[in-house]
């Protein structure tokens, strides 16, 4: 099992098993990753409702998870997926569909 931090959670990222595109990031509990790993879909501990979620339970964007991989540190996971549709909740493909302007501002990346 990974390294959870003090909250019991470890940092997940989301990665289009296909392209190797980064599609998201979110955070697992334990039991996060058991039902990831019992249904074969991504589920998430929402730190912001306090409870599991799976990703797509109310768009039908789920994400198929193909492999779940570990890094070094065993502090941050990385799940290999399938998406069904679009990763972000804005319906862009990705959840990092912006960068950083040199003035600080946001300008969306028009192939993301």
């Amino acid at each position: 099992m990974p390294r959870f931090d003090s909250a019991g959670l470890v940092t997940a990222v989301a990665v289009d098993h296909a392209s190797g595109a980064l599609l998201m990031l979110a955070h697992m509990d334990a039991e996060a990753i058991a039902k990831t790993r019992q249904t074969g879909f991504a589920h998430f501990h929402s730190r912001s409702r306090g409870r599991l979620w799976m990703k797509g339970e109310s768009s039908g964007h789920v994400l198929k998870v193909i492999e779940i991989r570990v890094d070094c540190d065993q502090d941050a996971l990385e799940l290999r997926v399938e998406p069904a549709g679009p990763a972000c909740h804005t319906l862009a493909p990705s959840c990092f569909y912006r960068r950083i302007e040199d003035d600080g501002s946001l300008a969306r990346i028009e192939d993301a």
